[in-house]
């Protein structure tokens, strides 16, 4: 049974996306899994100051000074206090290392590419954030696209405390 598991791996298609799950508010977002560097507890952050309002400031990260930015600010929704559950994850935006701060890590899954629709188009939704919606069982999970997260001026912002 190892061994045919194993064999199921290697034979998973390229149309597989294999996403880090995480809660932000009341929603499920996935990020590719090649983007995502690691996830830690909630560790102290250094403010820094001027810097854009979704800026939680920096960490130290094993050495490395990494800032950190908090997504519910990013993306405009209601903030609410840490919990135990709070996660960071260092992710690859860009070229840039950065932490994000989500309510929880859920799970690690594998989704066909196929269950994937493009974002709705309307002129209500800023859908520069969102690469698709992914349909899983009876859930929705928003796809960030990874690389469109910040404007060229945040992107120099956050490189500029990329230690």
């Amino acid at each position: 049974m190892g061994v045919l598991a194993a064999m199921e791996d290697v034979l998973v298609t390229t149309e597989d996306l294999q996403l880090v799950v995480f809660r932000l508010a009341n929603e499920e977002y996935g990020l590719p899994i090649t983007k995502v560097q690691e996830i830690n507890r909630l560790t102290p952050i250094t403010k820094l100051p001027q810097t854009p309002v979704f800026m939680e400031g920096v960490i130290n990260l094993r050495g490395r000074i990494i800032p950190v930015i908090d997504l519910r600010k990013r993306f405009e929704l209601a903030v609410e206090e840490y919990t135990d559950d709070t996660r960071i994850i260092v992710v690859d935006f860009s070229g840039q290392t950065v932490g994000v701060i989500v309510d929880a890590v859920t799970e690690v899954v594998r989704l066909a590419a196929a269950s994937v629709e493009p974002p709705p188009n309307n002129s209500v939704l800023d859908a520069r954030y969102i690469e698709g919606v992914g349909k899983m069982d009876n859930r929705l999970l928003i796809l960030l696209a990874a690389d469109q997260i910040f404007t060229s001026q945040e992107e120099f912002a956050i490189q500029q405390t990329n230690g």
